[in-house]
C-alpha cells in the first residue's frame, strides 16, 4: 500500500455505496481524500471520521452535484484545505428508470444534470489546480454500452455521454499529463442496487460470472488507474460487470 502517499484526491458522491468504497482505498493508499454527500452528514462525517481515527486524512462537503457553483466551490476549497488536487473521481449519479412514456422532462433535466453536467463542472473546476501526472476518473454503468431491457434508456443515454467526454477531454488534457479515464461498473452489490433486491436474478441471469460485484472492485479499477501503475491507460473505458456485457 501507499501507491498515492502525497497525493489529493476528491471523490464526489462520496458518502455511499461504490463513492464510499473508493474514497476508503483511496486513503489505504495514502491520498488525502475530499469527498462531496448531499444528504445524510452524519454519515459522510462518520466516514470521514473513521479514516481519521485509522490514520488517514478524510474531509467531507456538502454540495449537490446538480447545483454548479457549489460543486465548483467545494473542489476549490477542498484544493485549498488540503492544499493541492491530484485526483478527481466523478462517482456521484442517479438513476430514474421506467416506461419511456412516462419519464417527464423533470426526471431527464435531474439525470443530466448529475450524470453528465456535473461531470463537465467538476472535471473543469479540478483540472484548474491539477499538474502534471493528475487523474481524472469517472464512473460511468455497463449500461452505456448495452441496454439489455427496457425502462433504463434516460439513464443509458445520461451515461453513454460519458465515453465521448472521457475521449475527447484526455485529449485535451495530454498535453498537460493529465489522464482521463471511465470506469463502467455492472450490478454491485449497494444500496441502490442490492443483490438480495427484487430485481437483482434477472441481472444475475445476464452475467457470465453469475454474481454480483462488491463496491471494492470498482474501487480497485479507480485505484490502479489513480497510480503511478495506471499511467499509461488514457481516455479509455473499463468495463467491469462480470461479463454482462460479453
Amino acid at each position: 500500500m501507499g501507491n498515492l502517499t502525497g497525493k489529493v484526491a476528491l471523490v464526489t458522491g462520496g458518502s455511499r455505496g461504490i463513492g464510499a468504497a473508493i474514497v476508503r482505498r483511496l486513503a489505504k493508499e495514502g491520498a488525502a481524500v475530499a469527498f462531496t454527500y448531499v444528504s445524510a452528514p452524519d454519515k459522510a462525517e462518520a466516514l470521514a471520521a473513521d479514516i481519521v481515527t485509522g490514520g488517514g486524512n478524510a474531509r467531507a462537503y456538502r454540495a449537490d452535484g446538480a447545483d454548479p457553483a457549489a460543486l465548483r466551490a467545494a473542489i476549490d476549497q477542498a484544493a485549498v484545505d488540503l492544499g493541492r488536487l491530484d485526483i478527481l473521481v466523478n462517482n456521484a449519479g442517479i438513476y430514474v428508470g421506467g416506461p419511456f412514456e412516462e419519464v417527464t422532462l423533470e426526471d431527464y433535466d435531474r439525470t443530466m444534470a448529475i450524470n453528465v453536467r456535473a461531470v463537465f463542472v467538476a472535471s473543469q473546476a479540478a483540472a484548474r489546480h491539477m499538474g502534471e501526472g493528475s487523474r481524472i476518473i469517472s464512473i460511468g454503468s455497463n449500461l452505456g454500452e448495452r441496454v439489455p431491457a427496457p425502462g433504463m434508456t434516460l439513464y443509458a443515454m445520461s451515461k453513454s455521454a460519458l465515453t465521448a467526454f472521457t475521449q475527447g477531454l484526455a485529449r485535451d488534457l495530454g498535453a498537460r499529463g493529465i489522464t482521463v479515464n471511465l470506469v463502467q461498473p455492472g450490478s454491485t452489490d449497494t444500496d441502490m442496487n442490492p443483490a438480495d433486491g427484487s430485481r437483482a436474478e434477472g441481472q444475475r441471469a445476464r452475467m457470465a460470472i453469475q454474481r454480483y460485484g462488491d463496491a471494492s472492485n470498482i474501487a480497485s479499477i479507480v485505484a490502479w488507474l489513480a497510480s503511478e501503475e495506471g499511467r499509461f491507460a488514457n481516455g479509455a473505458a473499463f468495463t467491469v460487470d462480470g461479463g454482462a456485457n460479453a
